[in-house]
C-alpha cells in the first residue's frame, strides 16, 4: 500500500503558501488577484491553538 500524500508540516505550509511567500516578488500577482476577487483570506494563516 502506498504511503499517504498528506503529511502535515506547519513550517513547510507557511514557507510555500504563507503571506510572506505570496508577497515575495514572483508570486505577488497571486495576492493581487485574490484581493481583486474579494477573498477574505489572501494566504494561509498560521494555525493558532
Amino acid at each position: 500500500m502506498p504511503s499517504r500524500t498528506w503529511q502535515p508540516k506547519k513550517r513547510k505550509r507557511m514557507k510555500t503558501h504563507g503571506f510572506r511567500n505570496r508577497n515575495s516578488d514572483p508570486t505577488k500577482k497571486v495576492l493581487t488577484r485574490r484581493r481583486a476577487k474579494g477573498r477574505t483570506r489572501l494566504a494561509v494563516a498560521a494555525v493558532s491553538k
